[in-house]
């Protein structure tokens, strides 16, 4: 990965001089917070007006942060939270706190998604990306915490390993 990151950051950087990596806080196993580290792919006061989800076509992300989302390539640093313990490979995608309460109320049964170490990349992820609603995603999160296997995750590595080559799912 750290060729990868090097390039794109690098890339990054030079696009406006801003910060290569964006942290931001998000919740993981049994409600702990912790600071998710990916590569920056929105422009520097993308969040002047607060917290928001992204959108399609969202004009906060910059020229190179499309590609880099379109491939997963932002993604990348995660694996220092996954070296850290704070993610693993597979599971739900960690949500920032805010949202976390907003799908709560909106959606009850939402918070069972941190019974298990959120991941890189997830069931979810794999089978609707950002075009599904959040209830959809938290059933598909729900059916992989349900149905947790070697040979489940081994279909969701593939089926991310093609989301990569092909851009499926992306925002």
């Amino acid at each position: 990965c750290i060729p990868v990151i090097v390039i794109f950051g690098l890339l990054i950087f030079l696009q406006d001089g801003g910060p290569v990596f964006y942290l931001q806080e998000r919740v993981g196993l049994q409600g702990k917070h912790f600071m998710i580290y990916k590569l920056r792919s929105m422009c520097l006061d993308a969040e002047a007006n607060g917290a928001q989800m992204a959108e399609e076509d969202d004009p906060r992300i910059t020229k190179i942060g499309r590609f880099i989302r379109k491939t997963r390539i932002d993604e990348l640093p995660q694996v220092i939270n996954v070296f850290k313990g704070d993610m693993s490979i597979i599971g739900p995608r960690p949500e920032r706190p805010i949202f976390v309460v907003q799908f709560n109320e909106e959606i009850p049964g939402f918070i069972e998604r941190l019974r298990v170490k959120p991941g890189i990349t997830g069931w979810a992820q794999v089978n609707g990306g950002y075009d599904i609603s959040t209830k959809e995603k938290l059933d598909l999160d729900m059916y992989y915490i349900n149905h947790q296997s070697i040979f489940l995750d081994m279909k969701i590595l593939f089926k991310t390993i093609k989301i990569i080559f092909t851009g499926e799912g992306a925002r």
